[in-house]
């Protein structure tokens, strides 16, 4: 069955359900040959949800493309437990089973959750609860919090660490933990953005959540505790590998604004904002711009020290690098966008400019006064100079021309 289809059993399955109010929260369990143990989780779910919750909620078994008979088991229990439906889909990939089942609800908060009941269902409420209140736009399970209690294997903790510190490395997320099976969104939320997520697998998380947070909306956090299934079906280098990809073309995308977030930030009455970086994510963009910048610097001055002079060569070098060093870390490091500070930002990165190359023309004029005249010497030197030079950029453009404070004053919104 295509996913035009799902999306259709979805809406008819909706409207035989026998719930005599409105559902507020469809729960969403995206499935692939769970067929020991999905009974066992749907039933337990149930239970809790009307134990819980003081208001109407659904689950929606999302099968896609089960070849061991889970399908037929979630009919089975679509048929039997009041409350519970089944979505049936041709494809694989949980992205695509999330959006056939959200775009078929109606209700005001979609939500959903690992098969496994990894998380405690008791952080399902505080999940909920901030989306219902219209307080946040998004809500999502973090197992990186210092409250939260967490039972995994060195291998996965590992991955799953070094997975978050990538995104805040490339993308300057703002959130924890991007891949925990546990999460909420408004409806109204949902319908804007699942059109503008691309993936259809395991990065859709991670891609929708950092579009919320492009678009200026709100993201809640709830620490949850979670126990690593010793029988996960994932497989965790192919699923790391398709993430890896994933980063890299969504910040292709994001960085040529192919993504219309303004769009969905006016929609939702939201103010579109680049998040701030942290200092780990801006060391490492300062650290890749500055290495660039460094190889430039190199290369210029090895073709102009022999027909212009050394400390010439030096001088220009340096000025042409520091121009495209500080256009790249005032969009990439610092998340500035627009013309707003522009010019304020280049005065400001010259003259850091100039404090490098008084350090870097104090190195060469020792070198020379050493009586040296090999120029690998002086390139040498001048490398080492500019290491130190970059270590006092990196402050002063954080502490001076980029500082929080001005950063916001001059970001626009996304799109603008």
């Amino acid at each position: 069955m295509t996913v035009v289809a799902a999306r259709r059993t979805a809406s008819q399955t909706h409207a035989q359900d026998s719930t005599p109010a409105p559902v507020v929260l469809d729960l969403v369990i995206p499935v692939y040959n769970e067929v020991r143990g999905l009974e066992a989780s749907v039933r337990r779910t149930r239970e809790f949800l009307d134990a819980e919750l003081g208001y109407p909620t659904r689950i929606v078994i999302a099968d896609n493309a089960s070849t061991d008979g889970t399908g037929e088991l979630a009919t089975r229990l679509a048929a039997e437990i009041a409350g519970v439906t089944a979505v049936h889909l041709d494809a694989k990939g949980r992205g695509r089973a999330l959006r056939a089942a959200w775009q078929a609800s109606e209700a005001p908060v979609l939500a959903y959750m690992d098969v496994d009941l990894s998380t405690d269902l008791a952080a399902l409420l505080p999940l909920i609860a901030p989306l219902l209140s219209g307080h946040s736009h998004v809500s999502i399970g973090t197992r990186l919090a210092r409250s939260s209690r967490v039972v995994r294997g060195p291998r996965r903790e590992l991955i799953s660490r070094a997975y978050n510190l990538l995104l805040h490395a490339a993308l300057g997320v703002g959130f924890s933990d991007a891949q925990c099976g546990f999460k909420a969104v408004r409806s109204d939320v949902a319908h804007e953005l699942l059109p503008l997520v691309a993936d259809e697998e395991w990065f859709f998380d991670t891609e929708l959540l950092v579009l919320a947070e492009r678009a200026g909306l709100r993201i809640h956090e709830v620490p949850v505790d979670w126990v690593d299934d010793p029988d996960s079906r994932v497989d965790v280098v192919r699923t790391a590998a398709a993430d890896l990809r994933g980063i890299a073309r969504l910040t292709r995308d994001l960085a040529r604004r192919r993504v219309p977030l303004d769009e969905v930030a006016a929609r939702l009455s939201t103010r579109a904002t680049v998040p701030q970086v942290g200092l780990v994510g801006q060391l490492l963009r300062f650290a890749l711009v500055g290495g660039l910048s460094t190889v430039a610097y190199a290369i210029l001055y090895l073709l102009l020290a022999g027909p212009i002079g050394p400390q010439p060569a030096n001088l220009v070098a340096l000025l042409l690098t520091a121009i495209g060093n500080t256009a790249a870390n005032r969009r990439l490091t610092f998340g500035v966008r627009g013309s707003a500070g522009l010019a304020r930002h280049h005065g400001q990165g010259l003259a850091v400019f100039l404090l490098g190359w008084a350090l870097t023309a104090g190195a060469l004029a020792w070198v020379h006064a050493a009586g040296t005249t090999s120029r690998a010497v002086e390139l040498a030197v001048l490398v080492g100079a500019n290491l130190l030079a970059t270590g006092v950029r990196f402050v002063l453009l954080r502490q001076w021309v980029f500082r929080r404070g001005r950063a916001r004053e001059t970001v626009p919104a996304i799109g603008s």
